[in-house]
């Protein structure tokens, strides 16, 4: 009897000093925020290739091109407003657990109107139950205030290395950061994506620039 409760206070013991570490937030993901030690952009990391893909604008184009992703899964910045007409396609974008960031504007907008990112901000977590680890503009513009702004937020500003919209395949470089766009003005065909995934091996953003040097781009004075 004795033995049985001594090895009950045991695992007691162990399972209240356990609690503690399930709250803390993932060890990848402190380490990947604050890789600059001042408010930058994230351009490109050291080794590997990272796709990512801005949606905007689309329905059943965009659940064709989401039904022939395969892991590793390109970073897909999603604009809120765009995420708010299309719940459906959301809910499937979480149910596969689809890598996600907050994809913005412009970045003049966010100097016209200093409310814009909270706003989007407070959309993408209902949308999606969480928030961020990584934002981007539509253009890769990204005002000091702006920088500033993400800082607080512990959200990661992420330019890319080469921007892609269709034809020829761009020069693959170690530790580039692919962008291809899916706009209204603007969207590479699916096949042309699914070419460009054949075309080397891809691997996570976090992978890309976990515990690497990073290059950054000088911010806005």
């Amino acid at each position: 009897m004795i033995k049985k409760l001594l090895f009950l206070l045991v695992l007691t013991a162990l399972f209240l000093a356990f609690i503690p570490q399930l709250a803390k937030p993932s060890s990848t993901l402190k380490a990947v925020f604050r890789l600059t030690e001042q408010p930058a952009v994230i351009v490109k990391g050291t080794q590997g290739s990272a796709l990512t893909i801005n949606i905007s604008f689309g329905d059943k184009e965009v659940e064709e091109l989401l039904e022939k992703l395969s892991q590793p899964y390109p970073l897909l910045f999603i604009d809120s407003d765009w995420a708010s007409r299309f719940p459906h396609i959301t809910e499937q974008i979480k149910q596969r657990s689809l890598p996600v960031a907050l994809l913005g504007t412009e970045g003049q907008h966010y100097e016209n109107d200093p409310n814009l990112l909270s706003e989007q901000l407070q959309t993408f977590e209902e949308l999606f139950s969480k928030r961020p680890l990584w934002f981007r503009t539509t253009d890769e513009e990204f005002p000091l205030a702006l920088l500033q702004k993400l800082s607080e937020a512990e959200i990661n500003a992420l330019g890319s290395t080469v921007q892609w919209s269709g034809g020829a395949l761009p020069k693959a470089s170690k530790g580039e950061i692919i962008a291809v766009p899916y706009a209204r003005n603007e969207h590479v065909a699916t096949a042309e994506i699914q070419r460009l995934i054949a075309s080397r091996t891809f691997q996570s953003v976090e992978d890309l620039l976990f515990r690497s040097t990073v290059k950054t781009k000088k911010i806005p004075q």
